[in-house]
């Protein structure tokens, strides 16, 4: 029964979390306003040296000093941003309704808020970086009439535009969601809005840009789950939330992935970087290289400490979270000034190349050492850190998977195991082999590349149950309990957009159009210059076939069951497109990308147009290698089902002394005495 008191200790309860959820925010503005004076001070010590080797006028101090303070803030939104998205998504639970509960739903409005943060920023870079690029002093680019036109001009500043519009995007998706289901959806979004700035910089340029660039992407990604994972979750603490416990848990687990990722991509992006050991000591870069490697290992240590005190602190008493607010507020800072450290590293210009780089190595990143014969094909290897390390983790996962239901006694069929591996190996081999390597410089390779991604791969990927193998070998969450990744499969297997990507009209459409418009609609020939537009294009081949080839032969759970027969309709009315395809290729006679070609200096690769009708001819003859896959997969597949369904009816005529056979029999016999009496 309540007293009178109780009125007044609620309304102190809800004082004391309105008071954490202010301290947090006075926290926040504290880092973000510490990382950015990190950075402008650490600009301040190679300001005149970039701007010499440059050969552009000073812009001012408003631009030299501004632009980095504004881009820490800019990092620092972002983390935030994605953090908070993360943490609504996967580290606390929804209601049972699939609303959001209070903490994911207080972690979806910062995400909202941090990106306005976050676009306003970006929007300022604009200014900041024509004005830094052009020497000239900002007031002068910040006419409204000039800034956006000529932000066509700088890579970077095309960047900063494109980043506000999606950031823009996410911010009222952010404000409006108020499902779980829209936060993996909107964190995937916000993953996307820092890819236009990772694909420009000094990792895009220079030698090794393609290590460098692919390197920087993880590097963002991972700092981003860290650095904005660890405030979201500190933010939940200090409002004394109910999951903090298994919020902390799941962020242990992402933090400790987030800094293998950062400091093994780190680790490349210097070597690339770095002429010689020496430069390590004897450069401004190296110096702030080393500075951030020790803020690195700091971090490392207080999340390893964190893990033993906090962690079997918060499972012993759960109201118990002194230990983490602690160790994460200090962690909280020592991340700040490392975002300052990184912006500052940016902006320092690395040490001078010893060598001109040729032609070819400053559009690629790397030489070639000639034309593309089979050994060179075959093993003149450059390892593809996105794609490479995605085969791996996958062949990783899977193999788990499998042993984990050996382990308690369960079977696993050997066949999708080494259908799996398969699409792993051709995943791996036809972005990081010879293949991978030459696909930039030719089209036909390119080519052989696209139908090793969107024509084999698929194949073997659907053929390898993965979904199913998780579904097995993740155990249920239980009832009333948080749900876990089991549940978050099923969850995406059966949303509505699932729903809609397997409608067989859908699947077959993005599957045929995607490359017609890549090819046929102009997009190749402008974006083949560009790191990032590879690196979409090969993510498009992988999931448009993926998702065709899971509707027709996949033995996944799909969100809709299709007729066999219709299974059939989408083969022979899909994959003949390749082949057409690969005719009106051989038919051009203008070359797509030419001037791109051309540029690389290849002389062994002069007849670009016969190269073109090469890759032609290779797309119209491997379209038939996946049809005789798919359709000895189907063969297969409908006669284990025929299999099935008569062993159902034996079962069940053996259980029940074959009454369905009795009855259909009764029918029939008594159909034939009433066609007596009727003759009578």
């Amino acid at each position: 029964m309540s007293s009178p008191q109780d009125p007044p200790a609620v309304a102190d309860l809800q004082a004391n979390r309105s008071g954490s959820g202010a301290t947090f925010g006075v926290l926040a503005a504290l880092a973000g306003a510490f990382a950015a004076m990190v950075a402008a001070l650490v600009v301040g010590l190679s300001a005149a040296e970039a701007l010499t080797l440059l050969g552009i006028p000073d812009p001012g101090p408003l631009t030299t000093y501004g632009l980095p303070a504004v881009r820490a803030v800019a990092d620092f939104s972002a983390a935030l941003t994605v953090g908070s998205l993360l943490f609504a998504a996967f580290l606390v639970p929804p209601q049972q309704d699939g609303l959001l509960d209070v903490g994911g739903y207080r972690a979806l409005r910062r995400a909202a808020n941090s990106a306005l943060a976050w676009a306003g920023a970006s929007a300022l870079l604009v200014p900041l970086t024509l004005s830094d690029t052009t020497g000239q002093p900002l007031a002068d680019s910040l006419r409204p009439e000039d800034v956006w036109r000529a932000a066509d001009t700088v890579d970077v500043a095309s960047s900063w535009r494109l980043t506000v519009f999606f950031v823009l995007v996410l911010a009222v998706g952010c404000r409006v969601a108020l499902r779980w289901g829209w936060t993996p959806v909107l964190l995937w979004l916000s993953v996307l809005s820092l890819l236009p700035v990772a694909l420009t910089g000094h990792s895009s340029s220079g030698g090794s840009h393609d290590v460098a660039t692919n390197s920087l992407i993880l590097h963002l990604l991972a700092t981003g789950f860290w650095v904005g994972g660890l405030f979201a979750v500190l933010a939940y603490a200090l409002r004394g939330g109910k999951w903090t416990a298994l919020a902390t848990r799941r962020f242990s687990t992402v933090a400790t992935v987030s800094f293998i990722v950062i400091a093994a991509s780190g680790v490349l992006n210097a070597w690339v970087r770095l002429q010689e050991p020496s430069d390590l000591v004897d450069t401004t870069y190296g110096r702030l290289i080393m500075a951030k490697t020790a803020a690195l290992i700091v971090l490392g240590v207080i999340g390893y400490l964190q893990r033993r005190a906090a962690l079997p602190g918060l499972e012993a008493d759960p109201g118990d979270r002194r230990a983490l607010i602690r160790f994460a507020g200090v962690e909280a800072l020592i991340f700040a000034a490392t975002v300052g450290l990184a912006v500052g590293l940016g902006r320092t210009p690395p040490p001078e190349l010893k060598q001109i780089p040729t032609p070819a190595e400053v559009e690629l990143g790397y030489n070639l050492a000639g034309p593309p014969t089979a050994a060179r094909l075959l093993f003149d290897w450059r390892f593809d850190l996105i794609y490479g390390t995605l085969a791996i983790v996958l062949a990783v996962l899977y193999i788990r998977g499998v042993m984990r239901l050996r382990a308690r006694g369960d079977a696993w069929p050997v066949g999708r195991t080494i259908a799996w591996l398969s699409g792993c190996a051709v995943l791996l081999i036809a972005t990081s082999s010879g293949i991978g390597r030459y696909a930039p410089a030719m089209f036909s390779v390119h080519m052989g590349q696209h139908m090793l991604l969107s024509m084999l791969a698929p194949i073997l990927f659907a053929l390898g149950g993965p979904v199913l193998l998780a579904l097995r070998a993740l155990p249920p969450a239980g009832r009333d309990a948080p749900p876990g990744p089991r549940e978050w499969i099923l969850a995406a297997v059966h949303n509505p957009v699932s729903r809609f990507m397997t409608q067989p009209v859908v699947a077959s459409v993005f599957f045929v159009v995607g490359f017609y418009g890549l090819y046929m609609g102009g997009l190749f020939d402008q974006f083949v210059d560009s790191h990032g537009a590879h690196l979409l294009m090969n993510l498009h081949f992988l999931v448009s076939g993926y998702l065709f080839y899971w509707v027709v032969i996949g033995i996944d759970p799909k969100p809709r069951q299709v007729e066999p027969l219709t299974k059939v309709g989408m083969v022979f009315g899909s994959l003949p497109f390749h082949a057409f395809f690969g005719v009106a290729l051989m038919s051009m006679n203008t070359v797509m990308g030419g001037w791109f070609y051309r540029s690389l200096g290849l002389g062994w690769n002069d007849n670009l147009l016969e190269d073109q009708r090469n890759g032609g001819s290779l797309a119209w003859a491997s379209g038939e290698i996946p049809l005789v896959l798919v359709m000895l997969a189907l063969l297969i597949q409908w006669s284990r089902s025929d299999q099935r369904l008569a062993n159902r009816i034996d079962r069940a005529a053996d259980r029940d002394d074959d009454a369905e056979l009795a009855a259909h029999n009764a029918m029939f016999a008594e159909l034939a005495r009433r066609d007596r009496e009727v003759r009578k």
